[in-house]
């Protein structure tokens, strides 16, 4: 069984950096003005970088490589302590010259069923959506 192991350090306040074994490091802060996200903003980033890991390697297993993708996760919280995450909607945004909605609405149900480590560990209401934008993307320039 593997185990993971990260480090928090108090840097003021409110502000802590985390470092995992690697040396990797991120900032976590509830402080302001902040120069990191929130501890609940990062469990969503987590959340959202999980699940975006897996679809992008089934749509490469697919031959339909994500030439644009992001995935935006909103979550509710509850009003009262702990204020956890009641209910989660995590939205895939894609595009790519050979992308279906099929084989992306797929990937995204592998991902939240089958692989996605984060969604499995949360006792959450999760609802997942894939949304296939136009190719090329308006955005693209």
């Amino acid at each position: 069984m593997a185990t993971k192991r990260v480090v928090v350090h108090r840097l003021s306040g409110h502000r802590f950096l985390g470092i995992n074994e690697s040396g990797d490091k991120v900032m976590v802060d509830g402080d302001s003005p902040s120069t990191g996200m929130r501890p609940m903003e990062l469990l969503l980033a987590a959340l959202a970088s999980c699940t975006a890991y897996d679809v992008v390697d089934i749509m490469e297993k697919k031959r339909q490589p994500l030439a644009s993708y992001r995935v935006e996760t909103v979550g509710l919280r509850a009003e009262e302590h702990p204020k956890r995450y009641t209910h989660i909607t995590v939205t895939h945004y894609a595009s790519g010259p050979n992308v279906t909605q099929e084989a992306l609405d797929r990937a995204v149900q592998l991902s939240h069923d089958k692989y996605c480590s984060v969604s499995a560990s949360l006792n959450v209401p999760i609802e997942s959506k894939a949304v296939v934008e136009p190719w090329p993307s308006p955005t693209a320039s």
